[in-house]
């Protein structure tokens, strides 16, 4: 009988694990969509979030970072400079490589797009949850706190 119960225990975790990654994929899509970044590519927003996050980075650097080739990565970042998002500066330990790094413009397009999003889902949470369905999802998320810890 403790078999059967593990059985099913072990088949709800593996339900459970499979809506989590589904939501997941589905929040960060309609988060994208509400929050300005619709038109960059998944790899041209983990460049940004790099840069914002780490600072100054290589070409070559980003391109290990994401798994890629150097000569792939210009590729992807060209659209970012030309859209004057990033800019590249000389490193001053070698010369020979460049720095990209965060222009202003796009350090205030990520704020508002932070800024949209959010605002997106604090009001998509309170117009589709009742305050109860918002206190069990707030219980919820403790729950997946603990599963990310």
């Amino acid at each position: 009988m403790s078999n059967k119960k593990h059985s099913t225990k072990n088949d709800l975790a593996q339900t459970l694990a499979v809506e989590i990654r589904a939501i997941h994929r589905a929040l960060k899509v309609r988060v994208r969509e509400n929050g300005g970044t619709k038109n960059l590519t998944a790899s041209q927003m983990f460049v940004l979030a790099h840069l914002e996050k780490d600072g100054p980075a290589t070409v070559s650097s980003l391109a290990r970072a994401e798994g890629m080739r150097p000569q792939s990565m210009s590729e992807l970042i060209a659209p970012l400079q030309e859209a004057g998002f990033i800019s590249g500066k000389p490193d001053p330990k070698d010369g020979r490589q460049t720095l990209m790094s965060l222009t202003p413009k796009c350090v205030e397009w990520i704020k508002t797009g932070k800024a949209e999003s959010h605002d997106w889902l604090t009001k998509t949470i309170s117009q589709r949850l009742t305050p109860q369905e918002q206190v069990e999802l707030n219980t919820a998320l403790k729950l997946l706190r603990r599963v990310t810890e």
